[in-house]
């Protein structure tokens, strides 16, 4: 069997009995992830942030490298039975509270497709609780769809951008015409 290399994301939003609030249960979870024979190679920093959909909780969100012999399925089933031991239940309302989420983001394969998986994860281009973690730990892995590094897509989702200049009302007034002008100073004048 050959080592597979994933990058995970984690997140949280919820107290779970006998482990802690959300940070605890992502510290938690990725010990539970060793315990299971995945190595875990490196681990981000926990970040907070605004909840996604309908859920009023803040989470906490982090990024792990993890190397296993399991394919991106049988990846896929045992991190679901990890979110299920920290009691998540997949029913209901779409991205409402839970006490643990673990997504598959990118993996040394490159890419894979399946009714129950895709690899890149679909959004975590556009999810900066994912990326800013991701970044930190993988800075240099790239995208297989786009070919940008973690960096550089977590620096294009955050960069802050410059304000649309401010339109210069003397230049306007003037390319109008005269015409245009003198209706308005009549329209003024009355």
């Amino acid at each position: 069997m050959s080592a597979h290399r994933y990058l995970i994301a984690l997140g949280s939003n919820m107290r779970v009995p006998r482990i802690g609030g959300p940070r605890a249960v992502l510290r938690a979870a990725i010990d539970h992830i060793a315990a299971k024979g995945i190595a875990v190679d490196e681990v981000a920093r926990i970040v907070t942030s605004a909840p996604v959909g309908p859920s009023q909780r803040r989470y906490a969100n982090s990024a792990a490298l993890v190397t296993s012999d399991l394919r991106p399925e049988a990846m896929l089933r045992e991190m679901q039975a990890i979110e299920r031991a920290f009691g998540r239940r997949r029913r209901g309302q779409r991205w409402r509270a839970r006490p643990l989420d673990i997504d598959l983001i990118l993996w040394s394969g490159v890419d894979f497709v399946s009714d129950r998986l895709a690899i890149p994860h679909p959004a975590f281009r556009i999810r900066p609780f994912v990326l800013g973690p991701a970044a930190e730990i993988a800075p240099l892995w790239r995208d297989p769809s786009t070919g940008l590094t973690l960096r550089q897509l977590s620096t294009r989702l955050t960069a802050p951008r410059p304000l649309p200049r401010a339109r210069n009302t003397n230049r306007v007034n003037s390319a109008r015409g005269p015409l245009a002008q003198s209706v308005e100073q009549l329209t003024f004048n009355q």
